[in-house]
């Protein structure tokens, strides 16, 4: 006997239990998972060079270096400041830092070769001079959120790893934009975090990623993708997997860098098309992966619209919307306290669908204007 359904109450709950698996397998595991060993002597035996770009970030760099100098990192670290093109009083800072400290080095790009990437032939540049062989990556922007930082990230290399994923958030503030870029990079987190965990790596974010000399050798340095304006950090680590390189997760809270995010939509809007248009890059299973979480959300909720804008049926939606909001708000709230990056739980709900629609704008202004630019 036949359910007296409509096919898209089928519709929804096809797409319910695809997120529902999802939650399962990654989202939840991942937040519930036991707490890391505190790392052994050999995780911080080894110094590090902790690379900085900065374009024009001289407040920024104000706050951000003597937090680096704080690190407590027993095998020593230098600091790489690249100086890529700055206008302002970046390069003299620096110059006075050096003659205090001497693990802090300048690097400075006058003009970027033309048809290059600004920031990634900066980053190579900075490399080029680090004498160690393990690198740290954060943005000026950024600021660790302890002085255990270099430490705790450094330990993910004895896993063992060539490739060193962590997580940046963003600071609280006032506003429900703040609270959307929070959630945003959340469910970034969650996702980038959790596959690479099941041994699915396919991104990391430049504000907080480490990797070996020998590891951007593999990949030859940025040299597949030097001309696109992003992905300095997603598609170098798309690279580094196709090389067969060993990606580790540092996702302690301790380890993460804390950012200020964008205060207007317009800013925020920027920042998001010049992510996305990387993902174009990226190998064929890592798109139908994340595309199939992101379709199936967007699934759920224009079926619903549908279904509210004709004759619903309300039992099984109620049902399912009911399902779906509990599981996957619970995961959420999880992930946030895991990764202590938490939001009110009961604004979940209206964040997770207002998210989906934006996703779908971004997508499709970046179908329709392609044009991108680089500070």
């Amino acid at each position: 006997m036949s359910v007296p359904f409509s096919p898209a109450i089928w519709l929804l709950l096809a797409s319910v239990l695809v997120q529902l698996g999802y939650a399962a397998y990654y989202f939840l595991p991942f937040a519930l998972r036991p707490e890391t060993a505190p790392p052994g002597p050999a995780a911080d035996s080894e110094p590090v060079s902790v690379l900085v770009c900065a374009h024009n970030e001289l407040e920024n760099l104000r706050r951000l270096l003597p937090l680096l100098l704080q690190q407590d990192y027993p095998a020593g670290f230098e600091i790489i400041l690249i100086d890529d093109r700055s206008g302002d009083d970046t390069y003299l800072y620096v110059q006075q830092l050096t003659q205090y400290y001497p693990n802090v080095r300048l690097v400075s790009v006058d003009k970027t070769p033309e048809g290059l990437s600004p920031k990634k032939y900066a980053l190579t540049l900075g490399i080029k001079v680090a004498r160690y062989p393990r690198l740290l990556f954060t943005d000026a922007d950024c600021i660790p959120a302890t002085d255990q930082w270099v430490r705790l990230m450094q330990r993910g290399f004895a896993r063992p790893a060539d490739l060193v994923l962590g997580y940046s958030a963003y600071a609280p503030e006032p506003g429900f934009l703040n609270k959307l870029i929070r959630f945003e990079t959340l469910l970034t987190g969650a996702q980038y975090l959790s596959f690479a965990w099941r041994g699915q790596p396919y991104m990391g974010v430049g504000r907080n990623m480490a990797y070996t000399q020998k590891c951007f050798r593999a990949t030859k340095g940025f040299a597949s993708h030097i001309r696109s304006l992003g992905g300095d950090d997603d598609l170098l680590v798309q690279d580094a997997v196709h090389h067969g390189q060993w990606v580790a997760v540092e996702a302690e809270p301790a380890a993460h860098t804390l950012s200020q995010p964008a205060q207007t939509w317009q800013t925020w809007w920027r920042q998001k098309r010049r992510h996305l248009s990387a993902g174009k890059h990226y190998r064929l299973a890592d798109r139908l992966r994340i595309g199939n979480f992101i379709g199936t959300n967007l699934l759920f909720y224009f079926t619903t619209v549908l279904l509210l804008f004709s004759q619903p049926d309300w039992v099984p939606l109620t049902v399912l919307w009911g399902v779906r909001t509990s599981v996957i708000c619970a995961a959420y709230a999880k992930l946030g306290q895991r990764l202590d990056d938490r939001l009110p739980v009961a604004l979940l709900p209206v964040l997770d669908a207002v998210y989906f629609f934006y996703y779908l704008a971004l997508g499709i202004s970046l179908f329709l204007y392609r044009n991108l630019r680089w500070k």
